[in-house]
């Protein structure tokens, strides 16, 4: 047996759908190599498996566990207290290859991670690079900071006071009268973000890392907003919430297309302010200021500014918001005769099944590829659709429970070895296409359950398909243990040993 064959027959039966727990857990051994640790990050396990990754005395097996988006997140919970520092931050920085859909973590990890006070025995990582990896991996929900509040634990109040503008008035109160120094203190630099005075007076200097923040976020006073204009730094001002009236006003008229269109849909602009921008010369403008009129909340205000700056090709990472506009807003969405609030409507994972359907037909595309992407009741035909006709989608609409697993067979003939791969993993597919010239293409015809047994003992052996054989749920599974011993400890394969 060469390396080549061995590597390729490991690789296939760690993602044999078929294979059961006592098979994989074998590939946990040292002697499977790369193969044990694509499987811990790359496909949904057994629950024995799962344990056995848990106490894998090798760090390697848990840290590719700790990447896998598979696995239900409230069973990797003892990763999040693991004796390894590089463990716990590959669980709190999130799979290696983001999902569009980012999953939060279980409050129960995130605490953990949060009232560490070590990174771990092996001393790699430091609890605050810990945290670090986890703040830039979107897996903190958003309603996270008001959840904590009122924790018992003063880490975990001290790190809802660092997220001053997400908590409510309420909330804020209580941690300005935390029983905690620290926390109070912390609560008292949050709530400067609100005072216009305190703001001016401690404002980075032009340049400032931290500027930009600070103009688009906080409270400003009217010289620093009068200094913007003067600097002609009014990009942050466009996206400020509290950008006051009159300065929105002037905003509208700006000579910059760009900070019109910021200005456009805010649900706090004037109605003269937006009469005018429904006659800008840049259509763009135009197009948004018509759409102002439905927006009258600021959580409408971010469903609506994540589609129109965004196009039809968006791959941008799937969160939980902090707030949500109504349901009912969302359905007057999708009956509008403005595409981009259908686009919106169409993003919403909630929307009924009813409207689902109308706009699984919509004239729009950039609708449909939407609805594709983000609602669990979409169509599967319209996820075949765009699976075909936008490539930028394929890897994200290839993880929904709903992408059809079979009626593609008159895709083989596509001219895309993306699309012709689909159809070659088609289990109704009468002669799974083994010689295809992409090795993709050949992977997905050898692992394709019609293969005969007969053809599965000749392609087992040839390098052009050896893995996606291995990969084949048909394999027996005697077959599966007697492949890994002549793999892992060099034993005999029966010859005969696929057939039936």
């Amino acid at each position: 047996m060469s390396d080549l064959l061995r590597e390729l027959w490991l690789r296939g039966i760690a993602f044999n759908p078929a294979a059961p727990a006592d098979v994989l857990i074998r590939l946990l051994d040292e002697a499977a190599g790369e193969a044990g640790l694509l499987m811990c990050e790359g496909r949904a396990l057994p629950e024995a498996v799962i344990e056995a990754a848990l106490r894998h005395p090798a760090m390697r097996i848990r840290r590719a566990l700790a990447c896998n988006r598979h696995v239900d997140p409230a069973r990797l919970v003892p990763l999040a207290s693991d004796p390894s520092g590089l463990v716990r931050a590959q669980l709190a920085g999130g799979t290696r290859h983001q999902p569009r859909w980012v999953r939060p973590l279980p409050d129960d990890i995130l605490v953990t991670f949060l009232t560490a006070r070590d990174g771990g025995e092996d001393g790699r990582v430091t609890e605050w690079e810990i945290v670090g990896e986890l703040w830039s991996s979107r897996q903190v929900p958003a309603s996270f900071p008001r959840d904590m509040a009122g924790h018992d634990h003063p880490a975990l109040r001290l790190y809802a006071a660092h997220q001053w503008l997400s908590l409510t008035s309420a909330q804020r109160r209580a941690l300005l009268d935390d029983p905690d120094p620290a926390v109070r203190e912390a609560a008292r630099k949050g709530s400067r973000q609100l005072d216009p005075e305190a703001v001016e007076a401690a404002l980075p200097s032009p340049g400032s890392r931290n500027r930009w923040f600070v103009l688009g976020t906080c409270a400003l006073s009217p010289a620093v907003v009068e200094q913007c204009f003067a600097d002609d730094e009014v990009h942050p001002l466009a996206r400020n919430r509290h950008t006051p009236a009159d300065a929105l006003a002037r905003l509208s008229r700006h000579p910059d297309a760009e900070i019109r269109r910021l200005v456009a849909i805010r649900p706090d602009l004037g109605p003269e302010a937006a009469s005018e921008l429904r006659q800008d010369p840049d259509e763009d403008v135009r197009m948004r200021a018509r759409l102002q009129p439905s927006i009258c909340t600021w959580a409408e205000f971010q469903a609506v500014q994540t589609v129109v700056e965004h196009g039809p090709d968006c791959t941008c990472p799937i969160t939980e918001p902090a707030t949500e506009p109504s349901p009912d807003w969302y359905a007057t969405c999708a009956a509008s005769g403005e595409p981009v609030l259908r686009r919106v409507a169409a993003s919403w994972p909630g929307l009924p099944a009813e409207l689902v359907g109308t706009l699984a037909l919509d004239d729009d595309e950039e609708v449909r590829i939407r609805l594709a992407c983000h609602h669990p009741l979409a169509p599967p035909h319209l996820l075949l659709d765009v699976f075909v006709t936008r490539p930028a989608h394929r890897p994200h609409l290839l993880t929904l429970s709903a992408f059809p697993r079979t009626g593609r067979t008159h895709l083989i003939g596509h001219p895309d070895p993306e699309v012709r791969t689909l159809a070659a993993a088609d289990p109704t597919l009468p002669e799974p296409p083994l010689e295809d010239p992409d090795d993709a293409v050949r992977r997905a015809a050898a692992a394709n359950p019609n293969v005969t047994p007969e053809t599965l003992d000749t392609i087992l052996t040839n390098p052009r398909t050896a893995e996606g054989a291995a990969a084949n749920p048909s394999l027996p599974v005697p077959r599966m243990h007697a492949l890994l011993d002549h793999c892992l400890n060099g034993a005999a394969t029966p010859p005969t040993a696929a057939r039936r």
